[in-house]
């Protein structure tokens, strides 16, 4: 990566999930880069630090790198910038975090973080650390602003949290809109077809958030049009699965998406994934998930 010529006013963080925190964040960013002429940067990381060092005990992920760069850009973010945090960024002493990086590279001259930032191997560089090396250098430092929802600070645990309760309306609230996930329509067992609900399957390549089960969902197809979808993810039981997909079944559309990239957000948790003793009683029961997925999305889309 090239220095920037023009500097920049920055913000360091995973930004899992783009939620109200995180656009907050990205408002009051944007504001101070205006006042200062400089663009607005991004810096977060993949791998997720966790995921780096300790993989088994890193949370779900809520947003696939290209869906965090994907809602960056529509919050009017100028640059986005990676770190490829690998055995060699995670040994950088916080000098060099500082001096290789945030000056000499990205010549960053507001920096926008939380009072509990750390940095550097080992985590040994903080908050203070960063105010010492900014002052004699006229470096900027500002404190994060915090939303509240439902009175607690909005968090990408929390999203977390309400998604894997099968609580998708909860996480709406935090998100600032509804949960949703991008992918590639992939080839399956051609299943759904035989018992009359084709699906679009979508493989997540990441450890996914949502609760196991059937939701009422919406789907954003290739040609920017919205359709109302049953979504079923999880292992289906029933035919003995083993990797977690979502099957997106969306009505009243016949056509061909494999290859093509679509959009899936989660509205309502209907039920969990259930094992059935025959694709009899497995048919009868989508027939059942369709017919309450038009209810809902008719409901809530009524004015």
């Amino acid at each position: 990566m090239q220095p920037l010529a023009t500097g920049c006013a920055l913000t360091i963080g995973n930004f899992d999930g783009l939620h109200r925190g995180h656009q907050a964040i990205i408002e009051q960013l944007r504001s101070r880069a205006a006042a200062l002429n400089l663009p607005s940067a991004l810096m977060s990381f993949e791998p997720m630090p966790l995921e780096f060092f300790n993989p088994a005990a890193a949370p779900a992920r809520l947003s696939s790198r290209r869906e965090k760069m994907r809602a960056a850009r529509a919050l009017g973010v100028d640059l986005f910038i990676w770190a490829r945090f690998d055995a060699r960024f995670a040994s950088l002493s916080p000098e060099a975090f500082l001096t290789r990086l945030i000056e000499g590279r990205l010549q960053a001259r507001h920096v926008l973080v939380g009072e509990d930032f750390r940095f550097g191997k080992a985590r040994a560089g903080d908050i203070n650390t960063l105010r010492e090396f900014a002052a004699p250098r006229d470096i900027e430092i500002a404190p994060l602003p915090e939303v509240c929802v439902d009175g607690a600070r909005v968090s990408s645990t929390r999203v977390r949290e309400s998604l894997a309760a099968g609580q998708p309306q909860i996480a709406a609230r935090l998100l600032g809109q509804s949960y949703w996930v991008s992918g590639r329509v992939v080839s399956g067992e051609r299943l759904g077809r035989t018992l009359g609900f084709p699906t679009a399957n979508i493989r997540l390549a990441r450890k996914p958030a949502p609760r196991y089960g059937v939701y009422a969902a919406w789907a954003y197809m290739p040609d920017g049009r919205r359709r109302a979808a049953a979504a079923s993810f999880g292992v289906r039981p029933t035919v003995n699965g083993r990797e977690p997909l979502l099957e997106v079944f969306i009505l009243d559309f016949e056509g061909d998406l494999y290859g093509q990239r679509i959009d899936v957000s989660f509205e309502q948790f209907l039920r969990e994934e259930e094992r059935y003793d025959s694709l009899d009683a497995l048919t009868a029961q989508m027939h059942r998930d369709v017919a309450k997925v038009r209810r809902h999305l008719q409901e809530s889309s009524s004015p």
